[in-house]
């Protein structure tokens, strides 16, 4: 080992006394001691010295000695990039891909918050109407968004009644005053799924805000969807207030706006004796088809000036002029609405009138209906 410590030669150029750690790796007599601390110097200069980093070789393999004066050593300017282009390419890049996991946990997000969904069917009875129906499921909440109306190809922009018989992917837009929903997705006979996106108009929001209609409540953009779907405008809006309904809120401009009540419809049943009515009552008469010419229908079977919850009963229990031209005669010709109401509640119809007659019983309401459910003497 001494033999081979002999063979060192000294570090006496600037480059080598630096990659020593800045002092002479002279021959001494303790031999090893001075290699083992040459070593130490040669690996503190390389961390130590970045600001003008050199690259060492290992030591040369055809020096028995493996000493100091054997290791190739490279000018930093030719070979590396300076601490400060490192520093920056690493911070770069970790923003870089900081960002694009940000993205991905944005997108992630989006699709766990919601899911929007749209079928269509195309009508055979009606060459120009489409049935949709949209579906916003809500992963957070668990909540379920829906709306399912018939609307006329005429609405939808950038689709046509041809390309859902054809089949094929598709992009169309229903554009309304309140926000603009995009459809993406394909139809195959008739039949059409895909994606929808909702973008809201803030100009509706403003408009409507300052007419006393607040959409904007919690950021709750429901509203301001269902306010697409169903067409509510501020032209509506300004419709009910000059029909005087009074103070409405948004919840009515819905109801208006499904229904299809506006000042027409209600100077309609003023004019049919209804003076009174208001929002809800005008609902009412829109869901059990009570208008100008039902009423006259019922003038002409007999019933006049009769309160409005009277005609609701007509409808829901289905009093036909046919009906009660049939009860009248079978010898039932005092007849209120309220009587002939009851007779439809419980099927009492011309034959169960000429059976009871047959055995002997008294023919009016009030008997039919005890002998119907059996409460009456045979």
């Amino acid at each position: 080992m001494r033999g081979e410590l002999e063979q060192w030669r000294p570090c006496d150029s600037r480059d080598n006394r630096l990659a020593c750690g800045g002092k002479d790796c002279q021959r001494n007599q303790t031999g090893l001691q001075d290699f083992q601390d040459c070593q130490h110097h040669y690996k503190n200069a390389f961390l130590l010295n970045l600001e003008n980093p050199v690259i060492l070789s290992k030591f040369s393999s055809q020096t028995p000695a493996r000493g100091c004066s054997n290791v190739e050593i490279l000018n930093s300017r030719r070979s590396v990039m300076s601490k400060t282009v490192w520093n920056r390419y690493f911070l770069g890049l970790a923003l870089i891909t900081s960002l694009m996991l940000l993205v991905w946990i944005a997108g992630v997000n989006a699709r766990a918050q919601s899911e929007k969904t749209w079928t269509a069917l195309v009508s055979t009875e009606n060459d120009s109407k489409i049935q949709l129906n949209l579906e916003e499921r809500r992963n957070k909440d668990g909540g379920r968004h829906q709306h399912g109306s018939s609307y006329d190809f005429s609405e939808l922009q950038g689709l046509t009644r041809e390309q859902t018989l054809s089949g094929g992917p598709v992009n169309f837009s229903l554009v309304r005053e309140a926000g603009r929903i995009d459809f993406t997705g394909s139809f195959q006979n008739g039949r059409g799924s895909g994606t929808f996106r909702f973008t809201a108009n803030p100009a509706f929001v403003s408009a409507m805000k300052s007419r006393g209609f607040d959409f904007a409540v919690d950021n709750d953009e429901d509203r301001l969807f269902t306010a697409a779907t169903v067409n509510v405008t501020t032209a509506l809006a300004d419709d009910l207030a000059s029909a005087g309904f009074g103070k409405l809120n948004v919840d009515d401009l819905f109801k208006a706006a499904i229904f299809k009540i506006d000042s027409k419809f209600m100077r309609e049943m003023k004019a049919s004796g209804f003076n009174d009515l208001g929002l809800e009552e005008l609902v009412k008469a829109r869901i059990f088809k009570i208008d100008a010419d039902f009423v006259r229908h019922v003038a002409e079977m007999g019933f006049q000036n009769e309160p409005f919850e009277s005609l609701v009963k007509m409808q829901i229990f289905k009093v036909t002029p046919e009906f009660v031209t049939e009860v009248r005669n079978e010898g039932l010709t005092n007849l209120q609405i309220e009587d002939v109401v009851k007779l439809r509640i419980f099927k009492i119809d011309a034959e169960f009138i000429r059976k009871a007659k047959a055995e002997g019983a008294d023919i009016n309401v009030e008997s039919l209906v005890q002998r119907k459910i059996g409460v009456a003497r045979r």
